[in-house]
């Protein structure tokens, strides 16, 4: 089945770019889609990338004898991170051998910055490639997208779970041990394992360390490495003071995809209830924030609140400006928002939503005078990509 993506191919036209999202996430797909004429280097085959690992020079006198004609057309690098020397002569290129352009494409700059290789100085721009989001894929099944996940192979799947596992273990695992991200394998496949134990909770990165085998410090580099290769995202807690004691210093995690935190934590799904598909549906809330931002190439901060006493809210959009809610039951009660009603109290948001199974939208007075509207969940996710929830 074809899929429009999201990303506008005009984004990417004219212009160096980087274009980074994690694997099998599309990427090749749509660069091969919307450039079919382009001249394509894809650093996945052996021989392509032993080629140019051995003579990196080689890029430049291959561009060098292609005809103007051919050069209105990006050239496309994918996997760039595999071979960094790559990139000083696509920078010379570019300085130097108007109009050549080229769209570099990878799942990490970790590898390019960890080798000393400046990323072109500002000469190309960044943008990001995510798993399926919700208006691109007609018929949208939520059920569906909380057991299977967004990556494009395993949506659409009846065996989602055999191409998950495999996921796990050939690229998780082996594939960032092979960028020589990760020194001791035994260590990160114990991380991943417990990682499922805390997954968009609190991080205690002592208790991880004693769980795995390794250190905390060791720990906390494991996790940068999962949010440089795109793997997971981090959330800082909003530490906005007001009258409360709030907790300030301590992060969440979440993986990228619902279906492969889904399988590492073993969790199985069959109906829209309980606290598994609730956590899953909080998940997949944060997925389609985080790529509404990046897709749209826009930089408001996502951030959860927390008080020692336990009120929590979810998610906050940028400065306070917006908090939003998600609980999986289409029965909202004024007793389930404490949290919301706290941190209206507290921080005076211009909005504050309840992201929720229910039927029709509702706004709520509490007893304090906060205002939340209780919205379904369709319809908070197709006001967010309208671009009327970001104000």
């Amino acid at each position: 089945m074809k899929i429009k993506r999201y990303l506008k191919s005009e984004f990417l036209r004219g212009q160096s770019v980087f274009l980074w999202g994690p694997r099998n996430s599309g990427k090749s797909t749509y660069l091969r889609d919307n450039f079919p004429d382009s001249i394509y280097y894809d650093l996945l085959k052996t021989d392509t990338f032993l080629l140019f690992l051995k003579e990196p020079s080689r890029l430049r006198e291959e561009i060098l004898q292609l005809p103007v004609e051919v050069l209105k057309h990006p050239i496309i690098i994918d996997e760039i991170q595999k071979v960094p020397l790559l990139l000083s002569e696509v920078h010379w290129l570019i300085e130097n051998h108007k109009p050549c352009h080229f769209i570099l494409c990878g799942s990490s700059a970790r590898k390019l910055k960890s080798t000393g290789v400046h990323l072109l100085a500002g000469r190309a721009f960044k943008h990001h490639f995510y798993p399926f989001v919700y208006p691109e894929i007609e018929n949208f099944d939520l059920l569906t997208a909380l057991t299977h996940g967004l990556l494009p192979t395993a949506y659409f799947s009846a065996q989602s779970r055999r191409f998950l596992k495999a996921y796990i273990e050939d690229y998780l695992i082996e594939e960032i041990q092979k960028e020589s991200l990760v020194r001791n394998l035994a260590g990160f496949s114990r991380f991943l394992d417990a990682i499922a134990l805390s997954h968009g909770e609190l991080t205690n990165y002592v208790n991880i360390a004693r769980d795995c085998g390794v250190d905390s410090k060791t720990v906390k580099e494991y996790y940068e490495i999962l949010v440089d290769t795109l793997v997971a995202y981090r959330l800082d807690p909003f530490n906005k003071l007001g009258k409360r004691d709030i907790i300030t210093a301590t992060p969440k995690f979440y993986l990228f995809d619902v279906g492969v935190a889904g399988f590492l934590m073993k969790r199985t799904i069959h109906s829209l209830k309980g606290k598994e598909a609730g956590a899953a549906f909080e998940h997949w809330i944060l997925t389609e924030l985080v790529a509404y931002r990046g897709l749209n190439d826009l930089d408001f901060s996502i951030s959860y609140w927390r008080t020692k006493s336990d009120l929590e809210v979810d998610f906050i959009l940028g400065e306070g400006h917006t908090a939003i809610e998600v609980k999986i039951s289409s029965q909202i009660n004024k007793s389930d928002l404490r949290g919301l009603a706290a941190f209206i109290e507290e921080h005076n948001p211009k909005q504050a939503f309840c992201v929720s199974l229910t039927p029709r939208t509702r706004k709520l007075t509490l007893p304090n005078g906060a205002v939340i509207i209780d919205i379904p969940w369709q319809i908070f996710i197709q006001k967010l990509w309208n671009k009327e929830i970001i104000l």
